[in-house]
């Protein structure tokens, strides 16, 4: 009876009808299809449930140890059984049957398909090569021991610290020991594939990781506001924006290069790799004197040289866009023109932007006496909160990430569930800023004169008197944010990531199944979301939050 008045009472509704959903989806080949699909269970996946069981008790019971050890009540009695299930955990490990499934699918699928010569190629699910299945097992049986050694070793220095044998080692043996399983149970939470449960797992380190990402972004945003004005900031944005706005002009005031369309419009135009956007586009749409109406047909080289020789080979060009001095003797002049390169001109607009960005903020904080970014810091939270999260999903995920791939040269090239965190993330951060901001303000203006009169100092009076108070006051409305986040990671399936709507999409296509997929889909998240409300409201009544 005490369980039942601790459960919400809109759960007790769900528990009540739990048995039908259970029974429905048990009597239902086509719920029963519709829910492996949506949970993404993979063919033969079961196997691996105990290797990821096993890994995940060895990193909890781990933590656990650390966690009560020392207790001298009967808690201590759980630090005990800890170290006994991880010594368990170990010697499993060690003789690697049950785990190694599940060990070899996570490498696989943690490997590009294309690129690495572990798994072998056009097999799904992925599998590795017995070369490099052997070479894991050879590396899980090196890992093991080592884990065993740190583990254990930290736990003889908490243990000791605890004694007072040596206190100083009490940091030591929690780094020690602490961080091999909590790297292990991260690994296991974020970034193991999970074949089992591959739609679920996609959709809750989506919501989790962009809540995180997104509290810290709103605890950036209203650390910047509570920034102080002074005469000395003024003048050092001033200065900053001054130099931005030199390098700007320095790089846009740069020689233009001069370029020439030389040949014929009988064929396709050769471009140049290198050669302007400006130019290109021009020269693609007939923005020039004398083009032809319409669209012409372009081509890409890599050399001026293999442009050159494709034309005398009538290789279906027939003329070129290439510096002044490139163009054979005797071709035909086009259009002749300068531009200045792409690499300057990016540079200068970037630089030019930011300097006035930079410019503005000073002088709004001037004027208004407040911090510049303090007031760009407002401008951004205004700003989110007025976008739609479709808007911001697909424009950090397509054109965004696509601007940063093509400024980099390819080297920052995200996945799509990574492009899809940080724009749940952005999006959210201006309401969580707008929450941490309510309840910074709710704490009584005393208490920082009074942390102030004791000694402490700005950062000492927000950890330890300010943030711990406010953090009881906005519990509710995180809980809010985390179970909205949770649902909106929905929107991500149309960046084509696979969770639960993504894949629910695909199973209908294929079935053409009309209620089984998106009934299933609801259940999902009505459970997924209730899940979340009882974590909020179980932490609401640790710190003993009033509901009025």
């Amino acid at each position: 009876m005490s369980f039942l008045t601790r459960v919400r009472p809109s759960n007790l509704i769900i528990l009540s009808a739990t048995p039908f959903i259970i029974y429905l989806f048990a009597t239902s080949a086509d719920y029963m299809r519709s829910l492996r699909a949506l949970a993404g269970v993979e063919n033969g996946s079961g196997i691996m449930v105990p290797g990821f069981l096993i890994l995940v008790a060895l990193a909890v019971s781990g933590l656990l140890a650390l966690a009560f050890m020392g207790r001298r009540d009967a808690r201590r009695l759980i630090a005990i059984l800890s170290v006994a299930v991880h010594a368990a955990c170990l010697v499993v490990l060690w003789s690697g049957g049950l785990a190694h499934p599940f060990i070899a699918s996570a490498l696989a699928n943690g490997v590009d398909a294309f690129a690495s010569n572990l798994i072998v190629p056009g097999v799904s699910p992925r599998q590795l090569t017995p070369e490099a299945d052997l070479w894991l097992r050879g590396l899980v049986h090196i890992a093991v021991p080592v884990h065993a050694a740190l583990s254990f070793a930290g736990l003889a220095l908490y243990g000791a610290a605890l004694l007072k044998i040596s206190p100083a080692l009490r940091k030591a043996g929690l780094l020690v020991a602490g961080l091999p399983n909590g790297l292990l149970l991260a690994f296991l939470a974020f970034f193991a594939h999970i074949a089992f449960a591959a739609g679920v797992a996609t959709t809750l380190r989506a919501a989790v990781l962009a809540y995180l990402l997104a509290a810290f972004l709103g605890l950036v945003w209203v650390g910047m506001l509570q920034l102080a004005h002074s005469r000395r900031t003024t003048a050092i944005f001033s200065v900053i924006a001054l130099l931005l706005a030199g390098i700007a002009a320095w790089n846009l005031l740069q020689p233009p290069a001069d370029y020439v369309l030389a040949g014929t419009r009988e064929a396709k135009i050769g471009i140049v790799r290198g050669t302007p956007s400006s130019l290109v586009g021009a020269v693609r749409f007939g923005q020039y004197p004398g083009a032809p109406e319409g669209e012409a047909g372009v081509r890409t080289f890599l050399t001026a040289e293999e442009a050159i020789r494709a034309v005398d080979a009538k290789q279906g060009v027939s003329a070129v866009l290439l510096p002044a001095a490139r163009p054979p003797a005797g071709w035909p002049v086009l259009w002749q023109t300068a531009a200045l390169n792409d690499g300057n001109r990016s540079a200068g607009i970037t630089f030019a932007v930011l300097a006035i960005i930079l410019g503005i903020l000073t002088f709004g904080g001037a004027i208004h006496r407040r911090h510049p970014l303090a007031i760009g810091s407002e401008f951004v939270i205004d700003t989110i909160r007025g976008i739609p999260m479709l808007v911001i999903v697909l424009y950090v995920g397509l054109p965004l990430s696509g601007a940063i791939k093509d400024a980099s040269g390819g080297a920052i090239d995200p996945p799509n569930m990574m492009r899809g965190i940080v724009a749940m993330a952005i999006a959210y951060s201006a309401y969580l800023a707008e929450i941490f901001r309510a309840g910074i303000n709710a704490i009584p203006a005393g208490q920082t004169e009074a942390a102030k009169s004791l000694g402490l100092n700005r950062w000492q009076t927000a950890r330890h008197v300010v943030l711990p108070q406010a953090f009881r006051v906005i519990i509710p409305p995180l809980g809010n944010e985390l179970i909205a986040i949770l649902k909106d990671t929905s929107l991500l399936s149309i960046l084509s990531i696979r969770d639960i709507t993504q894949r629910m999409r695909e199973f209908q296509s294929a079935s053409f199944l009309p209620f089984a997929p998106y009934n299933s889909a609801a259940i999902f998240y009505i459970f997924l979301t209730l899940a979340a409300a009882s974590i909020v409201n179980t932490v609401e009544r640790k710190y003993h939050v009033k509901h009025r």
